[in-house]
């Protein structure tokens, strides 16, 4: 089986921006959706750079990042989720996602350290 993790980030954030366009537009949302989008769209652009990286180092500061923005990510659909309750089991599975995301990352980083 090919895994490819680039491929996953990149239907990870297409998840998230058909489910951003379900969202009121009101005053508590769009601070959130902007939010998500900076860190949902970091993750794959971090490891897109980090398959690209110049270094070991500079591999891992990458993925580091990735991890960061995956786990920051998780928080923006918890409050999301908060704000919007008809939301929840959606916000509920894209923060799975990110959880999985960021445990992937973790991983990496620890093999790579190796």
């Amino acid at each position: 089986m090919n895994y490819d993790l680039e491929e996953r980030t990149a239907k990870f954030w297409e998840s998230v921006i058909d489910f951003l366009k379900t969202l009121r537009q009101d005053s508590i949302n769009l601070p959130l959706i902007n939010q998500v989008v900076k860190s949902a769209t970091s993750i794959g652009a971090n490891y897109c750079e980090a398959n690209n990286a110049s270094s070991k180092s500079d591999f891992r500061n990458k993925i580091f990042i990735c991890k960061k923005e995956a786990s920051e990510t998780k928080y923006w659909f918890r409050m999301i989720a908060r704000a919007n309750d008809d939301k929840k089991d959606s916000c509920k599975i894209l923060w799975r996602e990110a959880s999985e995301l960021t445990m992937i990352f973790s991983k990496i980083l620890t093999t790579s350290s190796k």
